[in-house]
């Protein structure tokens, strides 16, 4: 067999049909159809308030600011609808279109155009967000969708292969994440001792695993290691072992769900496990997944996309996702740079949201610290912004709110682990705070100052801990809080904007311009 013929076998089993896995191609198109809904609506009523003409970050000041720094390589740099028109309106069509075509995909009306479509509005949405949007899930939503429309057109082996790989980065750059950010709770096997107290938005299936005895935490916390350090290569060996590897992968997802709120990131990480699973195995927990009279659009192995053309999309695609996720797994795993121009390669695949770096908790916070903003007129008498979600009240329940992802109330978990890096967006939260801008005072759960804004604003840390269940009992309280001092004095904050009040230093609301003089 010659070099051709060699070549020729090789593309044909990779876009051969996957004929094995058309209960998992139907499902996970249905499913991603779910998650793409829940990703839109929880963005919808949110981004004018993030991203709007009178949000915390507007985007049409950032895209102003890029088109004059950058030229027209800013429409490449940051791909999106939005250099048309960023207006408030525009910003929540894209997100009421996003769930339209949501709903177009799960009862399989044009499937390829609505996937086309998710992508292109997510990734718009994605930049519109700037640090809101910052974060895996979204990342792994991105990939995830170009890979499902790469699968509505040619459902073949190349493609079921490339969620492989999504899969696997996703877990193994975790696990490896872990192990070289010298973070000692992973190393001593303490991480789950703290994690259930200190993650960013905890509901209460953490308290109660909070308490769980060590003997329970520790081997706990070897499972997780296991599951993203040593099963991520399972996926690659014969059948028994993927299987193997779907298990365990499921497992852990589902006890983090048990626990924690990550929006939809673990429906998403478990989507991703159905191709871990052939039609011999989904056909025992589903055994009509295949029936004759299934919707004919979504395709269950076959090729949907015929011919040359859609065959050199699909692979021109995956070559370079691999490429550029691959050496991106270098850099982490090699704790190295890449080269400038393989790292302006990357990047330029980066701003379409094709390949990422994936680091699910590396560190653990041994200690949860909660900023809380408040308000006055005087500088006397000050009073709480309440946000919807991040520990407030003691006695405020830890809601479980999965699928949704309230943007701001997760951001106010790193305020602070590094004030430089968010200082942005904080001076902008507190700028609006003071305009009352209703787009931003609608994100919180109540505004104290809905009839006048407040002269002052100043923010104060508090340390938060869960009770035992001692104390629950006798009070009924979830947490236990203890002042830890104010968040100011802030180094990167401008201190013609910081005021001294009788209760301490607070951001002062900006003066008005002095009126105008009439010339004589």
């Amino acid at each position: 067999m010659n070099l051709t013929q060699r070549v020729h076998a090789v593309t044909g089993w990779l876009f051969a049909p996957a004929s094995d896995y058309g209960i998992a191609v139907r499902w996970f198109l249905r499913v991603l159809a779910l998650i793409y809904f829940s990703a839109f609506a929880s963005l919808g009523v949110q981004i004018t308030g993030l991203a709007g003409e009178q949000g915390i970050l507007p985007f049409g000041t950032a895209l102003e600011s890029l088109r004059q720094q950058a030229g027209t390589t800013a429409y490449w740099q940051f791909p999106n609808l939005f250099w048309i028109d960023s207006s408030d309106l525009s910003l929540k069509a894209a997100a009421v279109a996003g769930c339209l075509f949501a709903t177009l995909l799960l009862f399989n009306r044009l499937p390829r155009i609505s996937l086309a479509a998710l992508f292109l509005l997510y990734l718009s949405l994605f930049h519109a967000g700037q640090i809101y949007m910052n974060f895996q899930w979204d990342y792994l939503l991105l990939e995830a969708g170009f890979l499902a429309l790469l699968l509505s057109m040619n459902a073949s082996r190349l493609v079921v292969w490339m969620f492989h790989w999504l899969l696997f980065r996703l877990r193994f750059e975790s696990g490896i994440a872990k192990m070289l950010s010298g973070d000692e709770t992973w190393r001593d096997f303490s991480a789950l001792r703290y994690y259930f107290e200190t993650q960013p938005l905890p509901h209460r299936g953490a308290w109660y695993a909070h308490h769980l005895p060590e003997w329970i935490l520790a081997p706990g916390v070897g499972l997780v290691l296991f599951a993203e350090l040593l099963v991520p290569f399972l996926l690659f060996l014969p059948r028994r072992f993927r299987l193997f590897a779907g298990m365990v992968t499921l497992l852990t997802q589902l006890l983090i769900l048990a626990t924690s709120n990550h929006n939809w990131f673990n429906l998403l990480t478990i989507a991703l496990c159905l191709f871990l699973f052939d039609d011999r195995a989904l056909g025992r927990v589903w055994p009509f997944g295949r029936h004759p009279g299934s919707p004919p659009g979504i395709p269950e192995a076959g090729p949907s996309g015929r011919g040359r053309p859609g065959r050199w999309f699909t692979g021109l695609s995956a070559a370079v996702i691999f490429a550029a996720s691959s050496a991106l797994l270098w850099g982490l795993a090699s704790q190295q740079r890449l080269p400038h121009a393989m790292n302006q390669a990357v990047n330029a695949v980066r701003a379409f949201g094709l390949t990422q770096r994936y680091h699910v908790f590396p560190t653990i916070r041994t200690e949860r610290l909660e900023v809380e903003l408040q308000g006055s007129a005087d500088g006397l008498r000050w009073r709480r912004y309440d946000f919807r979600y991040k520990p407030g009240e003691p006695a405020m329940p830890p809601a479980f709110i999965v699928p949704h992802q309230p943007r701001l109330d997760w951001m106010m978990w790193f305020v602070t682990l590094s004030l430089p890096m968010n200082a942005r967006w904080l001076e902008g939260l507190v700028q609006r705070l003071f305009e009352n801008a209703p787009p931003v005072t609608a994100l919180l759960a109540s505004n104290p100052f809905s009839d006048a804004p407040p002269r002052f604003i100043r923010a104060e840390v508090f340390r938060y801990r869960f009770t035992t269940p001692e104390e629950k009992a006798e009070t009924g309280n979830w947490w236990v809080r203890e002042p830890a001092g104010p968040l100011l004095p802030m180094p990167w904050v401008n201190p013609a904007a910081v005021a001294v009040t009788p209760g301490g230093q607070a951001f002062s609301a900006p003066r008005p311009p002095p009126p105008a003089r009439r010339s004589p």
